[in-house]
């Protein structure tokens, strides 16, 4: 919604994950043309005006070790927008994205969360994933941790940090807070978007299939994608794909494994008590910990 607003820009790109050096140069040149310099990267950015506020959104810039630090150093002036969730229902959505995303190869979430021992040993890690520190999925929820990275770096002015239960019950609401917080017109009408809804992946062969069709790296993949160019026109091949995405590869959710929800809110209790004394707020009641033994 913010890539709507006339006085803020962002680039089509959605994810550039420049300030997160945890990831190779080999990766985000090979992940549709990421930056790998602040030349490039401040490219992103070139067709911006000089009435509008220039952004990008990274959620991998949260979790990271030193991205806090990277950004304070080329903008110190920069304002950052953390949105966090409810640890059980993220990590299930994180999982169905990786699954998505070709990261992770394991549909179900308690069995990849079983192998992160072994994925810590370098055993496990899905072929198609440059990417394995993210697969270990327990050490992603940090939230206190996390925001003192930033507030080490930023004055607190200069951080907002929102829930995303906040923004599910109220988007309106939440998205003017944002423009407010940008400094922008904040008064012109919102319109709630859904913006990447969870899904599932129903068959790993014709979701790798897809890829190769999609994608076409390699010898083989760049055959088959020609192959497929040469006998149809890019109507059909777009149409062709959104049918075979929706009724054949993806689908939606499966109800949570209950047993598995209330194994993770007991490991994320300790974490959810100190989040909610740092921001002053009763997060334990809200996302309903007060219950969980």
């Amino acid at each position: 919604m913010l890539r709507r607003h006339p006085q803020i820009y962002m680039p089509d790109l959605k994810e550039p994950w420049f300030f997160v050096p945890e990831l190779s140069s080999r990766f985000r040149r090979a992940s549709s043309g990421r930056p790998d310099t602040l030349e490039e990267y401040l490219a992103l950015f070139a067709a911006a005006g000089p009435e509008q506020r220039a952004g990008e959104a990274s959620p991998s810039y949260l979790m990271s070790l030193t991205a806090a630090s990277r950004i304070a150093e080329v903008q110190p002036a920069a304002r950052i927008i953390a949105i966090l969730r409810e640890p059980a229902s993220f990590l299930r959505s994180l999982h169905l994205q990786f699954v998505q995303n070709h990261i992770e190869t394991e549909t179900d979430l308690g069995k990849a969360l079983a192998l992160e021992e072994e994925r810590r040993q370098g055993r496990h890690i899905p072929r198609h994933s440059s990417r394995p520190q993210v697969l270990l999925y327990s050490e992603i929820v940090r939230y206190v941790e996390q925001l003192r990275r930033y507030h080490a770096v930023f004055p607190r002015e200069q951080v907002l940090v929102l829930v995303y239960d906040d923004f599910r019950r109220d988007n309106e609401a939440t998205v003017r807070r944002v423009l407010r917080f940008l400094e922008v017109e904040d008064s012109a009408p919102i319109e709630a978007v859904e913006a990447n809804p969870s899904i599932r992946v129903r068959s790993r062969p014709m979701h790798e299939l897809l890829q190769v069709v999609s994608v076409g790296r390699g010898p083989a993949s760049r055959a088959a994608k020609a192959s497929v160019k040469a006998l149809t026109t890019r109507r059909l091949r777009r149409k062709a794909l959104r049918t075979f995405r929706r009724r054949v590869v993806f689908g939606d959710p499966r109800p949570p494994d209950e047993d598995l929800v209330l194994e993770l809110r007991r490991r994320y209790k300790p974490e959810v008590v100190a989040l909610s004394e740092y921001l002053g707020r009763d997060l334990v009641t809200l996302w309903g910990y007060d219950s969980v033994e």
